[in-house]
């Protein structure tokens, strides 16, 4: 897999700043409460406001399975639909998407730090919990992060098939992940909300890390259902080991309830990642990662 350096200067402008500084005083949980709230909401507006945001945002709604803004009861009905499947085809390579995006960074772990931005890393051990023993299996792994924008398709599958181990909420912030956060924010997927799922694969251990933002608060397995809300105040975690719950690749997993961003974290024992992928290009959910 190619290989993440660490530059010594940073992507980051003065605007970037500007923006992310003023993250710091919102109260990021009753925001997203709201809008949780708020998509939930039944009402003869909603046709109105799915066809207003995919016209904001690009949305191309003839790539749903129900393409009819009147067919949605709600607005998080409408931001959590289905893809028709011929148009999301899994590729035969061992590692695909599992999700559409962009692809943020990707790479090498190197001593135990991921790369974030330009010039800009974060501990792989405070991303996972703090917990030496899970983070052990990836110190000398690889990982990719895929950022998920309004416009995108938001259920999560299986870049490869696994039985599920264990998952883990981890409360924190909900920082914004747009690319001047992360340009900014140091360590910002370890601060923000997330959960993590756990899997024993033939490539050895992999793990699925569902990171909240602000909006986006709200995060559902298909194993677990709705994780979070609610925010909790400690990590919990439980294990699946003896559940025997098995996933095929290009499998649902689980789904945002508005745009976020997912690692991919992978043991040494994984394939290589394509040469081709750059930093900041788009991906579709079932396209070849790897060989």
């Amino acid at each position: 897999m190619p290989v993440s350096s660490t530059p010594s200067t940073s992507n980051a402008s003065f605007f970037d700043y500007l923006k992310s500084g003023s993250l710091y005083f919102l109260p990021h949980h009753a925001i997203s409460r709201l809008v949780f709230k708020l998509t939930r909401i039944k009402s003869p507006l909603v046709p109105k406001a799915i066809r207003l945001f995919c016209h904001a945002f690009k949305v191309n709604l003839e790539e749903a399975v129900n393409p009819d803004p009147e067919s949605y009861a709600t607005f998080n009905e409408f931001f959590t639909r289905a893809i028709k499947p011929q148009l999301r085809p899994i590729a035969a390579s061992a590692l695909v998407s599992p999700v559409d995006g962009s692809i943020s960074q990707f790479g090498k772990i190197n001593n135990a730090e991921l790369l974030q931005a330009k010039g800009v890393t974060y501990s792989l051990e405070q991303l996972l919990g703090g917990n030496p023993e899970r983070s052990e299996k990836y110190r000398d792994g690889y990982f990719m992060t895929i950022y998920l924008s309004p416009r995108d398709y938001h259920r999560i599958h299986m870049p490869c098939t696994g039985k599920l181990l264990e998952q883990t909420h981890i409360p924190g912030r909900l920082f914004s992940v747009a690319q001047h956060t992360v340009n900014t924010i140091k360590g910002i997927f370890a601060r923000n909300e997330r959960v993590i799922a756990s899997f024993d694969t033939q490539y050895g251990s992999m793990a699925m890390i569902l990171v909240g933002a602000i909006n986006v608060a709200a995060i559902e397995t298909v194993w677990a259902g709705l994780i979070t809300p609610p925010k909790g105040e400690t990590i919990r975690s439980k294990s699946y080991r003896s559940a025997d719950i098995r996933l095929d690749k290009g499998e649902e997993m689980g789904r945002f309830n508005m745009g976020s961003t997912v690692i991919l974290l992978f043991s040494n024992q994984a394939p290589e990642f394509l040469e081709s992928l750059q930093p900041g290009e788009s991906i579709k959910m079932g396209e070849a990662l790897s060989q």
